[in-house]
């Protein structure tokens, strides 16, 4: 038993290693993104008007932690649509992208899951505007006002621009002053590659050590008989509000343990905080709850459909 712990731990950690490097360029690359863009993100989105599904969308796919914080801030105080925040919450991977490009053999997959969720946010995101169309009119009339230069009372853009992301970090370059330095630009992208590496380490010996003890073959035989439910397991983890659970799901799929179909309804329920920060800062609980349960049956319903249409990674 311990010398299939030691070789299961030992397979993992050089996996792990391997993906380090690259990893930590590419978090490089998006703490660059971040600051560049700053909170005009954010003020894009205040102004989308009829467009803000597409332009949340587009958004959300940018594979950083902190734009659904945003979003779901934004919303709680009525600054974008419900359309717009589904958008947002169904085309964010979090880590995903990431791990998927710094794994030469899982880089396939990622403009396939990148289209699929762009489309499925665009397609959920008006549905679901057309649908709640009443409810968006104080958006548009807020968005309107905007525009001829002045506000309305009650909404603190500030507060919804300076919501924390992951691991602590500010989200999008939250302060317009912000520079590239050496401490913004490689600080926070080596912490963030250490935290994320060691939950693929994690992630990746508990499957091999899964697989050492059942047997490869019993795994992929319960699951293929199993393969209507795994985008209703892969979206209820999904729901984690942690960078955890992008990882894992991520993983699963990388290493053949989920299908293509399970790995899009997963990461499409899979916001990062962007779902804590609705909980805390949105008080009507109720419409809360209602967006949780409803984003994971869209996800569900995705995850379902991708599978049945054969679309693969």
């Amino acid at each position: 038993m311990t010398e299939v712990i030691v070789e299961s731990l030992t397979d993992a950690a050089l996996d792990t290693l391997k993906l380090v490097p690259l990893l930590f360029v590419i978090y490089v690359l998006i703490e660059v993104l971040e600051v560049k863009l700053g909170n005009r993100m954010g003020r894009i989105m205040e102004r989308a008007g009829k467009a803000g599904p597409v332009l949340g969308a587009l958004l959300g796919v940018i594979p950083q932690c902190g734009f659904s914080v945003v979003g779901s801030a934004l919303y709680s105080q009525r600054l974008v649509t419900i359309g717009t925040l589904f958008a947002i919450f169904i085309a964010t991977s979090d880590e995903a992208i990431p791990i998927l490009l710094s794994d030469p053999a899982a880089a396939g997959a990622l403009l396939p899951l990148i289209l699929t969720k762009l489309v499925c946010a665009i397609v959920v995101g008006y549905a679901l505007d057309l649908v709640f169309h009443r409810r968006n009119r104080a958006v548009f009339e807020h968005e309107q006002a905007l525009e001829q230069g002045h506000d309305e009372p009650g909404h603190h853009h500030e507060t919804a621009l300076a919501e924390k992301g992951c691991c602590g970090h500010e989200p999008a370059g939250h302060d317009e002053h912000e520079r590239l330095t050496a401490r913004t630009v490689l600080l926070h992208p080596l912490v963030h590659t250490l935290k994320i590496a060691l939950f693929i380490l994690v992630v990746s010996f508990a499957i091999a050590l899964a697989f050492a003890l059942v047997g490869q073959d019993v795994i992929a035989g319960w699951l293929s008989d199993k393969e209507a439910l795994q985008p209703v397991i892969a979206a209820l983890v999904g729901l984690i509000p942690n960078c955890a659970a992008s990882v894992a799901i991520t993983q699963f799929y990388v290493d053949g343990v989920i299908t293509f179909g399970a790995a899009i309804a997963g990461l499409s329920a899979s916001g990062g905080l962007g779902l804590l920060v609705l909980l805390q800062e949105d008080h009507r609980h109720r419409e809360v709850v209602a967006i949780v349960v409803g984003l994971f049956a869209v996800s569900v319903v995705i995850g379902l459909v991708v599978q049945a249409l054969g679309i693969a990674g």
